[in-house]
């Protein structure tokens, strides 16, 4: 049965079973095992996203708790400190104290030491002073034959005068 425009009815009957046919076999062997797998994922997530929401709202009650214990430990921490700060404070002034009762026993032995230097060396100081008298007052004398106080006043009256320059 041929039409006028070369219709052949069968053929697109036959066309349309041969489509029927592979729609429906694709629809049984992709579609439904592709459909059963989708289903099958997106339960997974959902029991990971689940799973993860647990697990997150357990790590928040810890970080809670965690976090009140190092509140408590903090507070244990600044009275230690606190009691340590105290005792370190008395310490120092103790050992202040006895640096100071050690500083003044070290400055009376340094005065009483100053004090005997300052007498031997005025002791010496006058020996010196006697003995260089006594030496200028031999050689004016062997030196002159003029008299022996003019020359010495001479000769102090010239030192006097070297040192003002």
């Amino acid at each position: 049965m041929t039409l006028p425009l070369n219709i052949d009815w069968q053929q697109i009957l036959l066309h349309l079973f041969n489509f029927a046919i592979l729609a429906g076999g694709l629809y049984f062997l992709l579609y439904n095992p592709v459909k059963r797998f989708m289903e099958q994922r997106e339960e997974y997530y959902q029991k990971m996203d689940k799973d993860a929401r647990e697990h997150l709202e357990q790590a928040e009650q810890l970080k809670a708790e965690r976090e009140e214990q190092l509140r408590q430990v903090d507070q244990e921490m600044e009275q230690h400190r606190a009691r340590a700060a105290q005792e370190a404070e008395q310490e120092a002034q103790q050992t202040i104290a006895q640096a100071r009762k050690k500083a003044e026993q070290l400055m009376e032995k340094a005065r009483a030491s100053t004090e005997l230097e300052h007498e031997k060396m005025l002791q010496s100081a006058r020996r010196e002073m006697t003995d260089l008298a006594v030496s200028a007052t031999e050689k004016l004398l062997l030196q002159s034959e003029s008299d022996p106080y003019d020359q010495f006043l001479d000769l102090v009256e010239g030192k006097e005068a070297h040192e003002d320059e």
